[in-house]
């Protein structure tokens, strides 16, 4: 059966597919596709700060998405190969990548194929932003992520932090909402009617299947992968919001309201291949 079922793929495909093909249109400027595509980069401070000089490295991009982080880090000097499950995505990549003129390589297919995808090794292996909550299994995750590596290599991930995604904003209130961990084969089940930018289009394949995963065991399958944690960071600041009550903090980056109660909105990491 493999690390996700036929159907929970399928569902997440079909609607992952029909978002991409929004996103690329970019109606409300959520991706700043225009702006890309006059030079602009689409990294975030916190992974723009943390990453290094990424210039002659070969660098997989994991869970690619429409490849405008890709295709950025390739404007940096970067080697870079993304990789997607949407054919949408992967098309829409390589679009950008020849109106723009920028040499990168996309490639379909599941992250847990990644090895068998990919040719040879990397310097950096890249997965920001909404990328781990679609996968069961973070340990098998890990373990590919460490084949795609060279000795010296590293994992660099930015994501929501789990903490903060066990809330809910009910009634102008932050309500814990959802569970810390979800079990491989009782994914969180979503039914959303439009995608996450904010345009109105509607969805018509609206269910998707999604797994929260604690930091621990985040951090467990980074260490039992045998890649050796470097830089462990957690941070007041997210790109996109999470709650309808977060602040425009700069930079296309958001922050819970003044007087509030602190807590980390995201988290990052980076783990060597030795």
């Amino acid at each position: 059966m493999g690390i996700l079922t036929e159907e929970t793929l399928a569902l997440n495909k079909a609607t992952w597919n029909e978002r991409a093909a929004i996103h690329l249109e970019d109606a409300n400027g959520f991706y700043a596709i225009e702006a890309f595509r006059a030079g602009q980069s689409t990294l975030h401070a916190i992974e723009a700060g943390e990453i290094g000089d990424v210039s002659g490295k070969r660098l997989a991009h994991l869970q690619c998405h429409i490849g405008l982080d890709s295709l950025s880090l390739a404007r940096l000097g970067a080697d870079v190969t993304g990789l997607d499950f949407s054919s949408a995505s992967v098309d829409g990549a390589r679009r950008l990548a020849a109106e723009t003129g920028i040499a990168a390589t996309f490639v379909e297919g599941d992250v847990y194929e990644a090895r068998r995808l990919l040719s040879g090794h990397f310097d950096i292996v890249y997965s920001t932003w909404g990328t781990i909550n679609w996968l069961p299994d973070i340990q098998r995750w890990a373990e590919v992520v460490a084949s795609l590596l060279r000795p010296g290599g590293f994992l660099y991930l930015a994501e929501a932090h789990p903490f903060a995604l066990v809330f809910e904003e009910i009634a102008g209130r932050l309500e814990p909402t959802y569970a810390w961990q979800t079990p491989r084969n009782e994914p969180l089940v979503s039914d959303s009617p439009v995608t996450y930018t904010g345009v109105e289009t509607p969805l018509v394949h609206r269910r998707a299947h999604e797994w929260m995963h604690p930091l621990s065991a985040i951090i467990a399958a980074v260490i039992h992968a045998r890649l050796r944690l470097e830089l462990l960071n957690e941070h007041e600041l997210l790109p996109w919001k999470l709650f309808p009550m977060l602040e425009p903090a700069g930079g296309k980056l958001y922050r819970l309201p003044e007087g509030m109660v602190r807590f980390p909105l995201a988290f990052s990491l980076k783990a060597v291949r030795d």
